[in-house]
């Protein structure tokens, strides 16, 4: 018998629940939110138990638990599950800043109870067939890694506001992808952005749009572009690029682009637009994934140390941003460790 608890069910919380709710191997949910009614709906609409409580959701036996409420939660949440040996998913970021993270981690890391951090593109077919392929040698050295994230519109600005920007919330993702696939360690970023949309971006201390390369220990470069503005729909590539050969995730019929080469109609559409649509099979991969870790099983997904690295990677690009100039990852990480 496996049950799973569920913590938050905003948007990615009731959609993680309907996930899960359609996994094999899953025997009871056990669902909580602030928000009582919220909880009681989500409960009904998918046969789960209603917890009142974070407190009774933890007491109530669960095998796992994935903790999928606001950022500034996370750590609390995710260290209140790992204090009872719960196993635990939670989404990113496991903490609201860098230097959080890393003591979270540092706690978890010492009571060996397993967490997965919820970067899902690890889970995609075509990305982990881009990651095999690396790993086979075929590419040979590997020197250009290319990955975008482009939104259809901004999400709403009172988010913007207190998101800690556009690397901080968007562009994890590419970092999280950019170093899983080369297997290399960041040693610098150099980050440069622009507002040419609401300008509450610079408000802010934010841009709308912006590019990012980061030189990795064994010589490899990512390079990095996000946008908040791209109407034709939502946009997720990945390309790798080595000396003996060159692969692409990403690359489908529903890539938001039009191509104006008059013979080739490639991609013939629809077009994604939503993140949980062009990932929702990644998303079912990933969760079935921490199924088995709730079971004892290994981490397959990212770790507290992958969303460790990941963040001192958005705090370079944030202060590159902000200086115009490239940054040392040890740097921002000395000067955290130094205060």
């Amino acid at each position: 018998m496996t049950t799973i608890g569920v913590i938050g069910l905003g948007r990615i919380g009731a959609f993680h629940t309907e996930t899960l709710a359609g996994l094999d191997g899953i025997d009871g949910l056990v669902i909580t939110d602030e928000r009582a009614d919220v909880t009681a709906a989500v409960a009904a609409k998918h046969g789960a138990t209603a917890a009142g409580s974070v407190e009774e959701l933890l007491a109530s036996g669960v095998d796992g638990v994935v903790v999928a409420a606001a950022t500034p939660a996370h750590a609390e949440l995710t260290l209140a599950a790992v204090e009872r040996g719960i196993p635990t998913f939670c989404e990113k970021p496991i903490a609201s800043t860098a230097a959080e993270s890393a003591r979270v981690a540092e706690t978890i890391m010492r009571t060996g109870v397993p967490v997965q951090v919820g970067y899902q593109r690890r889970f995609d077919a075509a990305f982990a067939a881009a990651k095999a392929a690396v790993d086979s040698g075929s590419l040979g050295i590997l020197h250009t890694v290319r990955s975008t994230t482009m939104d259809p519109a901004p999400p709403p600005l009172d988010y913007i506001k207190g998101s800690g920007g556009i690397f901080r919330d968007c562009a994890v993702h590419d970092f999280d992808v950019v170093r899983w696939i080369t297997g290399q360690q960041a040693v610098e970023v150099y980050a440069t952005g622009s507002v040419q949309g609401d300008p509450l971006f610079a408000e802010y201390g934010d841009v709308d749009t912006a590019a990012v390369v980061v030189r990795f220990d064994g010589g490899a470069l990512g390079v990095i572009s996000n946008a908040r503005y791209n109407a034709r729909g939502y946009d997720c590539r990945l390309e790798i690029h080595g000396f003996d050969d060159s692969v692409a995730a990403g690359w489908d019929q529903g890539a938001p682009l039009r191509n104006v080469d008059p013979a080739n109609e490639f991609p013939t559409g629809p077009a994604h637009n939503f993140f949980m649509d062009r990932f929702t099979e990644a998303f079912r991969t990933e969760l079935a994934a921490f199924v088995e870790v709730a079971k004892g099983g290994p981490v397959r997904g990212a770790t507290v140390a992958d969303a460790v690295e990941v963040a001192w990677l958005a705090e370079a690009a944030t202060e590159s941003l902000r200086r115009g100039l490239p940054v040392a990852l040890e740097s921002v990480k000395g000067k955290v460790s130094n205060a």
